[in-house]
């Protein structure tokens, strides 16, 4: 197994200077960590450093992904406060110089830093202003909580609200008035029964599930005319063929009519009567202005055209027919993928604005309005001047755990606040910024957490506010027999281009261990559950 792995920009580095880069709270930094490095351990001590060197503890700002992570992190920074407040100042250097301050520091500092580590929590107590350890909904709830009322009415949210962190009722409820206004339009009918006639009620249903536990993210790219553009039109994919309203259209037109019928000359002529039997069905197809029939005569059923002899007089006429029912299905698909997109869009629209309705009934508002109103007040460019302001006063340190976690919404909310300061130089109002993670680690896709969302923070972190990144590969808890398989498993992937710049972990552990593998379950099956 190879060395322990520490990494600063991209160089390697003791671990002693990896650790005192990551808690120094003067420094931006992004860091990479696997599972077993200390990531919470690094955050909370980032904050007692930033506690002793004078920082009002409600300007420190820490952001988890659940109540019970923040719960275990605010239940650590005490549990610390409380040891250290009984520990003697002589072992109390060890403390300090673990989290990156030196002996040189700790000598020259006055007051006595082992002093005022013993006295922190005497000190926080006397303030009686904590220091903000939150959720990203219970901050962003906040942030709600301060918009003007012009933002909330551009929004379509109630000025007196209750805040739903589960929404699954309002989900609930939202189904029959959603039928109720498909039935009321005929166009929305077609859609619908378009739609389920081709893939289902139940995959219907779960596509539109879908978007609406998407709705915000649906809703801005709708906005900005993605929604329409995602699927290209059929004519405009295939521009040759254009000009009709449909593929079917273009293959019984003129110029392909003549050349499916000569087509089918050259087969009806040939000595082998399956050839000829062929021949006949293509000219029937062909006088019926039936594709699928046309297309049962040239192709076989996996869609590639049949193999008739090369002897046949005119076989060149056939070999182009083949081609032109190819450019069709090709064609065709395309149409399929486009109305299935358009119509199933235009559902979706209306089941979002009618779960917005039913909310504004009831005097909701959901985690997904949150999100979005934090991103509309941080990136206005009247509004976000002000809300600066408001957060330069009250966040000078910033830290985020289990960033892989974050998801694209909740990033852009974030960058809108943070890129004011990108190239400033580290003037006095801009904040510190610490995020911490692990993309392998990410587990919350189905709050539409997106991994990749961390590899834009770390390019951030590091160019927009002249950062450090950190990478660390080595554990001190999971067994030798775990981490080969971790190591396995990635690198597994990794060659596969499943996955993108792994490098083999190390352990200091020696405990033994056993890995078990769960049977592999196919989509098809979880579909079909």
């Amino acid at each position: 197994m190879s060395a322990a792995a520490y990494e600063h920009n991209n160089a390697p580095v003791s671990r002693e200077a990896f650790y005192a880069i990551a808690c120094d709270p003067r420094r931006s930094v992004a860091v990479e960590a696997c599972a077993g490095a200390g990531k919470t351990w690094m955050l909370v001590s980032r904050i007692v450093r930033a506690l002793l060197d004078g920082c009002p503890a409600h300007e420190i700002l820490a952001i988890t992904f659940t109540k019970k992570a923040a719960g275990e992190m605010r239940a650590r920074l005490h549990e610390w406060l409380a040891e250290f407040a009984q520990t003697p100042l002589a072992d109390l250097a060890l403390q300090l110089r673990i989290r990156g301050i030196s002996e040189e520091n700790i000598a020259q500092r006055t007051p006595d830093l082992r002093s005022a580590l013993q006295n922190l929590q005497k000190t926080l107590l006397a303030t009686g202003r904590p220091v903000q350890i939150r959720t990203f909904h219970s901050w962003f709830a906040a942030l709600l909580r301060t918009a003007p009322m012009a933002v909330l009415q551009k929004m379509g949210l109630p000025t007196h609200y209750e805040l739903l962190e589960d929404d699954t009722e309002a989900v609930a409820q939202v189904w029959l008035p959603f039928y109720a206004a498909v039935l009321a339009d005929a166009g929305l009918q077609a859609d619908y029964h378009a739609v389920v006639s081709a893939h289902g009620r139940a995959q219907t249903h779960k596509a539109l599930a879908g978007a609406l536990s998407r709705r915000v993210e649906f809703t801005l790219a709708d906005e900005a005319g993605v929604v329409d553009a995602s699927v290209q039109a059929w004519d405009v994919q295939f521009p040759t063929l254009a000009g009709h309203a449909t593929p079917a259209a273009w293959l019984v037109s003129d110029a392909p009519r003549a050349q499916l019928l000569a087509a089918a000359r050259a087969l009806g002529q040939a000595s082998a009567k399956t050839f000829s039997a062929k021949g006949g069905e293509l000219e029937v197809a062909v006088s019926s202005a039936d594709t699928a029939g046309i297309c049962d005569a040239l192709l076989t059923q996996k869609g590639e055209p049949r193999k008739f002899g090369e002897k046949i007089a005119g076989i060149d006429q056939v070999r182009l027919a083949q081609d032109l029912v190819l450019q069709y299905n090709a064609a065709h698909t395309q149409h399929e993928a486009w109305d299935y997109q358009q119509r199933l869009a235009r559902l979706a629209r209306v089941l979002v604005a009618q779960f917005a309705s039913l909310k504004r009934t009831r005097g909701w508002v959901d985690m997904n309005d949150v999100e979005r109103a934090a991103h509309t007040m941080l990136s206005d460019s009247v509004l976000s001047g002000w809300m600066q302001e408001r957060l330069d006063a009250r966040v000078r340190h910033l830290l985020i755990d289990e960033f892989q976690d974050t998801n694209p919404l909740q990033w852009q909310a974030l960058h809108a606040w943070l890129s004011g300061y990108a190239g400033t130089g580290g003037g006095a109002q801009r904040p510190s910024v610490f995020i911490v993670g692990d993309p392998k680690q990410s587990i919350y896709r189905f709050r539409r957490a997106e991994p990749q969302v961390f590899r834009a923070a770390q390019d951030f972190v590091v160019h927009g506010l002249g950062g450090d990144r950190l990478s660390c590969d080595h554990t001190r808890r999971n067994a030798p027999g775990i981490i080969d398989a971790v190591n396995q498993t990635m690198a597994a992937a990794q060659a596969a281009g499943e996955y993108s710049d792994f490098r083999t972990h190390t352990t200091e552990s020696t405990a033994p261990a056993a890995v078990l593998r769960l049977p592999q379950i196919s989509r098809a099956v979880l579909e079909d559950a």
